[in-house]
């Protein structure tokens, strides 16, 4: 595969408490320890702190203020293979869509777009990006919008704060320090209801009688099924590994927090002792959100973030988790009770998942598989594995694992393998690359630092003159400027979203709507339980 514009180096990450924290004293102005990696060091930079409960702190920091340097501008689309609306291309893509720009009177500019060093990335030129105008409003941007759609070009309107290149903010982040020595409660992954019902970090705080929360990890789309990468809850796997993603090991006692670089090894074993691959649990055969599977998907069967894979031969199972009921489809589906035993085999997807049973679709030659060897009567047994570089972890009660990426601080150095983890797509378009880890966006991260404490960082973004967001490189920084030796970024964008008891938001999540239902939180809950 050709991969003219990021080169990678190799392939190689309720009740008191609550109550405590509702009652908790004013904010107050916290001594000035290190500043914030974004901007000058000249910006000034506020931060409040404030206790929510026993060995829990929230300090909110506002860093940095609007510059007159930054304008919105016109951002036209490019076409490459794969894309016919890229927003990056390269050279000679974009300097030929320039020259008709200029032959229809217009006067764009053509910019070169720089990407930093990351742990198996070079650093360079990305690609190249097509701008018109210099504009102090998004909506003076938007009247030239028609001029360039009747001409023929497709634009957008972007403002320049957020590109990832030099800017003076403002920026505003939130961090929850968790002291699991002082903490008397436990730190944990929940998905509210079943993984097909939808939730806001809010609701989720203020139902569970949280003391704090924010959003986890990547979810799929069309509440067909929980998390897009690897999610254990409370010891039990509810979603398979993007083999080689970085993952949160998180005992429930926020101790001995840890990230690593996980993949799964998921089998079944027929009682005539056939055995196959399992595929997934949890999600919609055939699809695989986020990419990193097994078993022929295309087009990689490496991690691409925001991809579907395919695969048109999936045997996936489903446990009660999911839902009342599983995926209705075409293809078929055996129903297993307790003990492991077929109940019934279905010509059919899409079935009622019996109490403490589950059942198991399959489509494409896996259905075959399925029609010989899981014949009413007989037995399936399972084998899933979580895998730390070819160990096994042992799944114990009470731990989450929360799959993301990618990593952000590894031995408290920033390190970000942004090929591995699958922000470097396949083919030549780089769009993704360009929108996703070099602009700023709203960001949610997470890790530990040397004396063992919990860090969760909620980074607002897209909200122009108020908090432009961070670069994935940024948000690395970040990190280890407070003080994380381990770190991990978690779902971003307008998923982002940070609330403490009551379910009251401590951030601004950036959709136009407001907050996003998201597929699961980390909650902190009062008591051990």
């Amino acid at each position: 595969m050709r991969r003219p514009l990021l080169a990678a180096l190799s392939t190689a990450a309720l009740s008191a408490m609550a109550a405590t924290a509702l009652a908790a004293p004013p904010a107050t102005a916290s001594a000035r320890t290190s500043s914030l990696p974004l901007g000058p060091a000249s910006l000034h930079e506020q931060r409040e702190t404030r206790q929510l409960a026993p060995g829990v702190t929230l300090t909110s920091i506002v860093r940095g203020e609007k510059s007159a340097a930054d304008v919105w501008t016109l951002h036209v689309r490019l076409s490459v293979p794969g894309n016919a609306s890229a927003v990056i291309a390269p050279k000679a893509t974009a300097e030929d869509a320039a020259r008709r720009l200029e032959a229809a009177g217009f006067q764009p500019r053509v910019e070169a777009v720089d990407g930093p060093r990351f742990a198996d990335v070079r650093a360079g030129t990305v690609g190249y990006v097509v701008r018109i105008g210099r504009y102090a409003a998004e909506a003076d941007a938007k009247k030239d919008l028609p001029a360039l759609t009747a001409a023929g070009f497709s634009a957008g309107t972007s403002y320049t704060a957020q590109d990832g290149t030099a800017a003076t903010g403002p920026w505003r982040l939130h961090v929850i320090t968790v002291d699991p020595r002082r903490f008397g409660g436990r730190v944990v992954s929940s998905v509210g209801g079943t993984l097909t019902t939808m939730d806001k970090v809010s609701d989720l705080v203020r139902s569970s009688g949280a003391v704090a929360g924010v959003n986890g990890t990547y979810f799929t789309s069309g509440g067909k099924g929980g998390s897009a990468g690897l999610h254990v809850l409370d010891g039990e796997l509810t979603s398979e590994a993007n083999n080689g993603r970085t993952a949160m090991i998180l005992p429930q006692d926020g101790r001995g927090v840890r990230f690593a670089q996980l993949g799964t090894d998921l089998r079944v074993r027929a009682q005539d002792r056939a055995n196959r691959e399992l595929d997934g649990v949890d999600r919609l055969p055939g699809l695989v959100d986020n990419c990193g599977g097994v078993g022929g998907d295309l087009p990689t069967e490496r991690p691409q973030h925001d991809v579907t894979c395919t695969d048109p031969d999936e045997l996936v199972a489903f446990t009660p988790v999911y839902g009342a009921s599983s995926p209705a489809g075409a293809g078929v589906e055996a129903v297993l009770d307790a003990s492991g035993r077929v109940t019934e085999l279905r010509e059919s997807r899409g079935t009622a998942i019996p109490a403490g049973g589950r059942t198991v679709q399959a489509i494409g030659t896996a259905a075959d598989w399925l029609r010989s060897h899981a014949r009413p009567g007989t037995r399936l047994a399972f084998s899933e594995r979580v895998l730390d570089h070819g160990r096994p972890l042992r799944l114990a009660p009470g731990t989450s694992i929360l799959g993301a990426g990618p990593q952000l601080v590894r031995d408290g150095r920033v390190w970000v393998d942004a090929y591995a983890d699958g922000l470097v797509h396949t083919g030549d378009d780089q769009s993704f690359y360009y929108n996703w880890v070099l602009r700023r966006n709203p960001r949610t991260m997470v890790g530990v630092d040397r004396r063992g404490r919990l860090l969760m960082v909620a980074a607002d973004g897209r909200a122009p003159g108020y908090s432009e967001g961070l670069s994935i490189e940024e948000a690395a920084k970040v990190m280890k400027s407070l003080g994380a030796v381990q770190a991990m970024n978690f779902d971003g964008g307008g998923s982002t979203t940070m609330a403490t008891a009551g379910g009251a938001l401590v951030n601004r999540p950036s959709d136009a709507a407001g907050e996003r239902s998201v597929g699961d939180g980390i909650l902190l809950l009062p008591g051990r339980g």
